[in-house]
């Protein structure tokens, strides 16, 4: 497996959410590429919560977890979702990653998903 650190950079600030600023990856066999997973609901938790669990799936499917997470892309509909996703984070992180330290993240707010409804997607890199 590969030898993962994820690190924040005392010059860059503390970071606005949870994640961290860089991900340095050392003798990574195996890079896992996974697309922006989406997933139905009539909220933005509801659907936060089907897109993690996908991702967690995807995962799992080729026998890695959470720990292999080196980075995100997470993509909102609306700016006024901003609050619910970190606090969504906040909440549901600790246990994703107990150890505290949270991959990387860019946030973009865009104008649109593939369809109306989805309000939420997130891409994931691993590596195995």
């Amino acid at each position: 497996m590969a030898e993962i650190s994820i690190l924040n950079v005392e010059a860059l600030g503390k970071p606005l959410g949870q994640y961290s600023h860089l991900a340095r990856v050392k003798n990574a066999s195996e890079t896992l590429y996974i697309a922006g997973m989406l997933a139905p609901g009539n909220d933005f938790d509801t659907q936060c919560g089907g897109v993690f669990e996908q991702i967690g799936k995807a995962l799992a499917s080729t026998g890695a977890g959470w720990k292999n997470v080196v980075q995100f892309t997470t993509y909102l509909v609306h700016s006024q979702d901003i609050p619910k996703f970190m606090a969504w984070r906040l909440r549901e992180f600790p246990g994703l990653f107990p150890d505290g330290k949270y991959p990387p993240n860019t946030l973009l707010v865009i104008d649109r998903l593939v369809g109306e409804p989805y309000l939420i997607e997130v891409q994931t890199i691993a590596v195995l």
